[in-house]
């Protein structure tokens, strides 16, 4: 498939994922979210690849939202198929057993929000303006908003950004829990590089393990998430990494992980 929304790069062990629309800010259309799909599969694929990075081209937005220019015509119909598609998509970014940091280079907006919660951890720029703001052009948050933004931030204050549409700073996102860190625009990309190879370093059956034990646990009761994790944890000990890592604790080495 032939890019032209999406720019892929590798970088050693990390991958660097930009939304490149920037005369548009960045917006989802069709298109683009089908080249994240067609991404994901790249990324999944490639056994170089232990972390992502994901962020947008340009200096004003990481993603401002969907494209309303695609969507303003749309039918009950076709706005049925475009949430179908942007939430296939997100979940398959969620799913990705490789973990996937967003840099949020500016305006992180109703789809562009949807799309940062789909990823493991957010780090954010001084810049960056965060919100859910469909309800003011007569819509509800359709990449999964509604859900996503609840089992982060907690049910009254989702609510609260939701209904009112309301757009918070960089500051305010990190201290409801929407983001992990924020820092300054010009060391935003080294910022998330930087940790996106520290875990790259660790052991990756170990972290796509936790990843999967993590999200899997958010969706079901505690008894059956403990149950999962003891398979998982039980699950690293047929690996050659955890001989490996616990090998070169004991003999105070650097460790050598091979993926497997």
């Amino acid at each position: 498939m032939e890019l032209t929304n999406i720019i892929l790069e590798k970088e050693g062990k990390i991958a660097i994922v930009t939304i490149n629309r920037p005369k548009a800010l960045n917006a989802l259309n069709s298109e683009t979210l089908k080249e994240i799909n067609y991404v994901i599969d790249e990324v999944e694929k490639d056994e170089e690849i232990l972390a992502v990075v994901l962020t947008g081209a340009g200096e004003k937005a990481f993603v401002a939202g969907a494209d309303i220019s695609e969507m303003k015509e749309m039918s009950t119909v076709q706005g049925r198929k475009f949430g179908i598609l942007g939430n296939q998509v997100f979940r398959r970014l969620e799913n990705l057993e490789k973990p996937v940091i967003a840099a949020l280079n500016g305006f992180t907006l109703g789809g562009g929000c949807e799309l940062a919660m789909a990823c493991d951890i957010r780090i954010a720029s001084t810049k960056t303006k965060v919100g859910q703001p469909e309800v003011g052009l007569g819509i509800t948050p359709g990449f999964g908003g509604t859900q996503r933004l609840a089992r982060i931030v907690g049910l009254g204050m989702a609510k609260e950004l939701i209904y009112t549409g309301k757009i918070i700073g960089a500051d305010e996102a990190f201290r409801i829990g929407l983001v992990n860190k924020v820092v300054a625009p010009e060391t935003l990309l080294t910022e998330a590089k930087a940790l996106a190879n520290i875990i790259a370093a660790q052991a990756p059956i170990a972290v796509s393990l936790c990843k999967a034990a993590i999200n899997k646990g958010m969706q079901t009761d505690i008894d059956t998430a403990l149950s999962y994790e003891s398979e998982v944890f039980g699950e690293c000990f047929s690996t050659e990494d955890q001989k490996e890592g616990m090998t070169a604790f004991v003999e105070k080495r650097e460790k050598n992980f091979k993926n497997r």
